[in-house]
């Protein structure tokens, strides 16, 4: 009459867990690519944003100093007084070390520029000029 009550430990069929690492494997099959896809339009968004920044900077520092950092001068004359700067009033930036690009490299600065006072550039991943969609280049001029 008396039954004995031991818990039943009870865990999980192999039949259960195949199944929840087949829907994990659909899902990171669908949600993979939409992220990594994402990703290299952050790292666009974000060297745009940051061209716009410097070609703000150097727009300061034309108004200061009558004229932009020579090719030769760099983006470095933003935080650091090159010689030819006599009303250089900076840094121009927030910090005092010139960002990189978000893929690792430094910006392309060419002063006078081909199309206008200045350029500012980076290649984008490939680190080639062209590309398509989210490795286009990053043009102070567009």
């Amino acid at each position: 009459m008396f039954r004995s009550h031991k818990p039943r430990s009870r865990g999980f069929t192999m039949i259960e867990l195949l199944v929840v690492l087949v829907i994990l494997a659909l899902l990171g099959g669908i949600v993979g690519p939409r992220v990594v896809q994402h990703l290299g339009r952050a790292k666009s968004d974000a060297a745009r944003l940051q061209i716009e920044d410097l070609s703000a900077a150097l727009e300061v520092y034309y108004l200061e100093n009558g004229s932009y950092p020579t090719s030769s001068e760099g983006l470095d004359a933003l935080v650091r007084q090159p010689q030819s700067a006599k009303n250089w009033n900076g840094p121009y930036l927030r910090k005092t070390k010139i960002p990189d690009d978000p893929w690792g490299r430094p910006y392309e600065y060419v002063s006078p520029g081909d199309h206008g006072a200045f350029d500012l550039f980076t290649l984008g991943a490939d680190n080639a000029s062209g590309g398509e969609k989210d490795d286009r280049d990053i043009l102070s001029w567009e």
